[in-house]
């Protein structure tokens, strides 16, 4: 199956859609068909579970960068940065390396805070 990701007039994706690999038979393909289908010509980007093409699976709210040709999830804290290569958001500081604890971020100490188990 092949998944085509709506893109509003900013590039956020507003719906993700499934259409059998039969019809689309290239991403111009499964565009043309998705747009007759829904009598519009709205802009389609092909997306991919395995993030084989465009980085990252598109899912609602993700961004698409034209530059980068990769679809961009939504910046989770102020702090996180870009990393140009996955198009994945980075903390500032790396996750703790202890298998034995879990963490969330706290934003405003950007740090990793440990959770209390119970």
């Amino acid at each position: 199956m092949a998944h085509f990701a709506k893109l509003d007039e900013n590039n956020i994706v507003t719906q993700v859609i499934v259409v059998s690999n039969d019809i689309a038979t290239s991403e111009n393909a499964g565009v043309t068909f998705i747009n007759n289908l829904y009598g519009t010509s709205d802009t389609w980007k092909q997306t991919s579970y395995n993030n084989n093409i465009r980085k990252n699976y598109a899912g609602i709210g993700f961004s698409y960068d034209a530059s980068k040709d990769a679809f961009i999830p939504p910046k989770p804290y102020a702090s996180w940065v870009l990393d140009e290569d996955s198009c994945q958001w980075k903390s500032p500081v790396d996750y703790p390396d202890d298998d034995d604890l879990k963490y969330i971020w706290d934003e405003s100490n950007t740090a990793w805070k440990e959770v209390s188990r119970g």
